[in-house]
């Protein structure tokens, strides 16, 4: 089976450091795969605040996750503080991917790489909806 292959771009519009925790590990003792989802949750709630965004109000839109990929490249360990780097890409008339990268602050080391595509929800109507102009033209301009 072929392995996921995820091109990154050379420059990231976003960083953060998240901490990783005890509660991230798993019983080998590096990041566990689920818990590497919600350190890159918590790094998308961060890039979207930082716009002026929640993720349930971006131009009076929410967000859906639609998909994701990831792959790893090394282990990660309690107490290591990740840098997680964030890009929008791709976009099309009803989302856009989020590329990400996570590296250990100190080494540098590639923890893992990954794309989260999103699309944009109007909540009250209950249906997918564009993206807001406002948002693809800021993200773009990043």
């Amino acid at each position: 089976m072929p392995r996921i292959q995820i091109e990154l771009p050379v420059n990231f519009a976003f960083a953060t450091e998240i901490p990783l925790y005890l509660s991230h590990m798993n019983y080998a003792g590096h990041l566990d795969n689920a818990a590497l989802l919600s350190v890159v949750s918590e790094a998308r709630t961060r890039f979207f605040q930082s716009l002026g965004y929640s993720e349930l109000d971006v131009e009076g839109l929410g967000i859906v996750i639609a998909d994701a990929a990831l792959q790893y490249k090394s282990e990660a360990f309690h107490g290591e503080v990740m840098v997680v780097f964030m890009t929008t890409s791709d976009f099309s008339s009803k989302g856009c991917d989020l590329l990400w990268c996570m590296r250990d602050k100190v080494s540098q080391r590639e923890v893992a790489r990954g794309k989260t595509g999103i699309v944009f929800f109007d909540y009250a109507a209950r249906k997918v909806a564009a993206v807001p102009d406002h948002f693809r033209a800021r993200a773009e301009s990043l």
